[in-house]
């Protein structure tokens, strides 16, 4: 998304307001830097000004567009509400039109479009003829549903990738569980085996034990037969 090219097009419409009309010697000369385009020095003229008299709307606004001017779109966006909120809309319609249209081009600068619309909302209310301000509101208007679309399409993506991640998991768990259970009937299996071959060597040796104890028995026949055979003899 390409902000500097929009930002570029409302910069060219920023309407300037640098009466001088009842202004202290720190605002006149704020002044003069700022057409010098020395904007951070004209910045400090202006907080000057406003140590003499921090309700002077001129310079509020003045601060407020030297910091535009910056790139300090948060510290400007505030100036120019507080110089907002020094004027009433039936005595100085233009100048709270304009003070508008400015605190929009602030939120704009942010990305902040949603405020920025409704900055230029309240400048149109008060002036209707600005086309300037027009433009800049359809512009913010565009680049809110581009930032919402977007805002969209990450959320649909971070669900995806969540979605992967917990299928991963599970995953993960059903082949542990199956090796657990392969262990599991391996160990069985083992001991299965020694069980079975204790039993068969018992087995065995019981066959053998009786094997021995019949070859005895026989043996023992084979004697007692004999010795009978011997006293017939006799």
């Amino acid at each position: 998304m390409n902000y500097r090219y929009y930002l570029l097009l409302i910069v060219i419409c920023f309407p300037m307001l640098l009466c001088a009309q009842r202004e202290s010697s720190k605002i006149r000369k704020g002044n003069r830097q700022y057409e010098k385009e020395q904007y951070t020095d004209a910045e400090v003229e202006y907080r000057r000004g406003l140590q003499v008299n921090s309700e002077s709307f001129e310079a509020h606004y003045n601060l407020g567009n030297a910091l535009f001017r910056q790139n300090k779109y948060d510290e400007a966006a505030r100036e120019f509400s507080k110089s907002s909120q020094l004027l009433t809309s039936d005595k100085d319609k233009d100048r709270l039109a304009q003070t508008y249209h400015n605190l929009g081009n602030s939120f704009y600068g942010q990305q902040q479009f949603d405020r920025a619309i409704e900055a230029y909302k309240q400048s149109l209310r008060l002036n209707p003829k600005d086309n300037d301000t027009r433009y800049n509101l359809v512009k913010a208007m565009q680049m809110l549903e581009q930032q919402q679309s977007q805002q969209q399409e990450q959320q649909q993506n971070q669900s995806q990738q969540q979605q992967q991640q917990q299928e991963q998991q599970e995953q993960q768990q059903q082949e542990q569980q199956e090796q657990q259970e392969q262990e599991a009937q391996a160990q069985e299996a083992q001991e299965t085996d020694e069980q079975m071959d204790k039993e068969t060597a018992e087995q065995i040796l019981q066959a053998l034990e009786q094997d021995e104890q019949a070859t005895q028995e026989k043996v023992q026949k084979q004697k007692g037969g004999k010795k009978k055979r011997v006293e017939n003899d006799w």
